[in-house]
């Protein structure tokens, strides 16, 4: 008789199972989908700073602020200055229009003092002009005024040779 020989034991497995290869091949992908949403993020939020820095730099700062009234205390003229931009933009909020040999200017009235600065002479008859002006123009004055001139304006140290048409209290805003 042939001894009988026992079933021998399945061989020990080495290596990995299926089941861990294939959860490690699942995490390396939700590590690389993760990691490539946090680079789009980024640079979504890269885009969102730099979108609001050019807002910002783009937005007015107004630094002085006049309404000058006409002789009926009526709002005549919107008078603002962005440092920035180094120009008063005015703005006509009535019908008043000088005639073909007149010239409106604008003055810039300071306490103390007898002699009013002129800012410019208004050469548009637009609703709306600029009118270059440097901040430090501005910096002692507690007033703005509007005069009607001769065609031309009046030399600078001379003053108005007309009364004020407009006239308003400057305010310069907090910074």
């Amino acid at each position: 008789m042939t001894p009988q020989t026992a079933p021998s034991p399945a061989p020990a497995r080495s290596g990995v199972s299926a089941w861990w290869r294939a959860a490690t091949y699942a995490l390396l992908v939700v590590l690389a989908i993760l990691w490539a949403s946090g680079l789009s993020l980024m640079a979504q939020f890269t885009a969102q700073v730099r979108h609001l820095q050019d807002q910002v730099t783009q937005t007015a700062h107004i630094r002085y602020l006049a309404v000058l009234l006409d002789s009926r205390a009526q709002p005549a003229l919107l008078v603002t200055l962005d440092p920035q931009d180094q120009a008063l933009q005015l703005q006509r909020l009535n019908a008043v229009q000088e005639g073909r040999e007149e010239t409106l200017q604008l003055w810039a009235l300071r306490p103390g003092t007898t002699a009013p600065v002129s800012l410019g002479i208004l050469s548009s008859k637009l609703a709306t002009l600029r009118l270059p002006v440097a901040a430090s123009a501005l910096e002692e004055s507690s007033e703005l005024a509007i005069s009607v001139e001769d065609k031309g304006g009046v030399e600078g140290g001379t003053g108005p040779s007309l009364p004020y048409l407009f006239q308003g209290a400057l305010v310069q805003k907090a910074l």
